[in-house]
């Protein structure tokens, strides 16, 4: 099996300093990876080098095994749904945020009916009422799981995550963790929960722009 995404030795530069140094690392269909250190590790650098957000300086970003490259930062944009900490809606109420990207002539046909909202809304532990409110009237954690329904909605298979469990209570939790179980999702993450940490398949570890560790669930 190929790999989904794949890092060869690769270096990336944010306003002349170098943010990444030599990071390597292959991500198979399905796996369940996070990347873990202290803050201005570089976590978050590795989901926006792969969304085309930062110029690489030197290496090579595989995506399906074809190199990074304006049209292939289209293919992964297409194919992946980010989430990060404080996702933007993008719409005044919660049912419009999530119809928003079925405006669009690549998903009209798939418009999902009131019905397949509510359902998916009901997986990640949130009312039917919730469609109704403002979006500028819902908390961090809510945006976060409005974001991951509209992923499901639109049928992504690729999900990149920064600390989408951190403004979650433990039911909530949950349900996100059920959602990600699927074996057909793959996911690239940043966090720092245990929990997270613990269903995760490989764990990275970075310093200072640098991977230092990429241990398999299970073993150190």
């Amino acid at each position: 099996m190929s790999p989904i995404i794949r890092f060869d030795q690769v270096s990336v530069a944010s306003h002349e300093k170098t943010i990444l140094s030599d990071v390597s690392f292959a991500l198979l269909p399905g796996e369940k990876a996070v990347l873990c250190g202290k803050s201005g590790a570089g976590k978050s650098s590795v989901l926006k080098t792969l969304l085309g957000l930062h110029l690489i300086k030197s290496g090579t970003v595989y995506f399906q095994e074809k190199p990074l490259t304006p049209a292939s930062v289209q293919a992964i944009r297409s194919c992946a749904a980010y989430i990060g900490q404080e996702p933007m809606l993008a719409a005044e109420s919660v049912r419009e945020a999530l119809l928003l990207p079925f405006q669009f002539k690549a998903h009209r046909g798939r418009r999902p009916t009131e019905t397949g909202l509510i359902e998916v809304l009901q997986r990640l532990q949130l009312p039917a009422g919730i469609l109704n409110r403002q979006s500028s009237r819902i908390s961090g954690g809510e945006k976060q799981r409005i974001a991951l329904a509209r992923g499901l909605l639109l049928g992504k298979k690729l999900y990149l995550l920064d600390e989408v469990t951190s403004a979650l209570d433990a039911e909530s939790k949950q349900a996100v963790f059920d959602v990600f179980s699927d074996p057909q999702l793959t996911v690239l993450s940043v966090a720092h929960d245990p929990e997270w940490l613990e269903r995760c398949d490989i764990i990275f570890e970075l310093e200072a722009g640098r991977l230092t560790q990429a241990a398999h669930h299970g073993n150190t």
